[in-house]
């Protein structure tokens, strides 16, 4: 038995990538994110940092469309270097009695939401890929279930037949795996630093930001609008859903001992 690891700078900056790949985007041939935004349109609390400091404000076109090709090459570059494990694995046998999980740190902006780095609750940024292969897996299927990457320490311990250790708080997959109904987790509660706390349950996510003293509310839909582009908290007939979810939100902190529990909600 065997446990690889291997984690990759890619696609982080300094974006440096041999020019075979550079070359491959250009570009005068990339199209803008549909929400690509010049400026956040509000004070997430971490607008000075310096991921954000990248680009210039207000964003333009230019420079995001620069930023992109660079960070699609980076990632064409650590695909093929993904590829030759791959390729070591199958040339070796090893592939017929292997997991292969993939998987990231949360996602780079880049222009989304005038924003540029990694350092918000958008779904562009902790909606991270995770795609398991391999001995045992299904093959193309895509399940909807909610997950943290926690959740890999226990399923892979279900699927190699060992213990989880009890220290462990993440919760298996593997029923996800078989059956794309199964609900490992019914929503899911996250966090940035002391400015933003969200809950997502089933369609539906709220974030909230508290931001020097002032609060700011968004409310999305995520399966009428995947892009986060219309915040729906300002309508009145979405007051009944906002206090369900900030109960939600409020009881998820609680359970986590989140020392800023009340404060997002009061």
């Amino acid at each position: 038995p065997f446990l690889l690891y291997m984690a990759f700078l890619a696609p982080h900056d300094p974006r440096v990538m041999p020019e075979s790949f550079r070359n491959m985007y250009s570009p005068d041939q990339l199209t803008l994110p549909a929400n690509f935004l010049t400026e956040h349109p509000f004070d997430n609390g971490e607008l000075r940092i310096r991921d954000e400091l990248l680009a210039p404000f207000p964003r333009t076109r230019e420079a995001i469309l620069r930023h992109m090709a660079d960070y699609y090459a980076m990632i064409s570059h650590l695909d093929a270097q993904i590829g030759r494990i791959l390729d070591a694995l199958e040339e070796s046998g090893l592939d017929q009695n292997t997991i292969v999980v993939f998987t990231s740190d949360n996602g780079l902006a880049v222009g989304r939401h005038g924003l540029m780095g990694k350092q918000n609750l958008y779904d562009h940024s902790v909606r991270v890929p995770l795609v398991l292969a391999g001995s045992g897996m299904p093959k193309r299927k895509h399940r909807h279930a909610l997950c943290c990457l926690q959740d890999l320490y226990p399923t892979l311990c279900e699927c190699a037949g060992i213990g989880v250790p009890d220290s462990v708080e993440g919760r298996s997959l593997v029923p996800a795996l078989h059956d794309k109904h199964e609900v490992v987790r019914p929503d899911m509660f996250c966090a940035y630093g002391k400015v933003q706390r969200s809950v997502r349950e089933e369609d539906w996510k709220l974030i909230e930001y508290l931001v020097n003293g002032r609060r700011t509310t968004q409310l999305f839909n995520l399966s009428r609008d995947p892009d986060e582009r219309k915040n729906l908290a300002p309508e009145r007939n979405q007051a009944t859903r906002i206090e369900h979810l900030r109960e939600l939100l409020l009881q998820r902190q609680r359970e986590l001992n989140d020392p800023l529990a009340g404060k997002f909600t009061a």
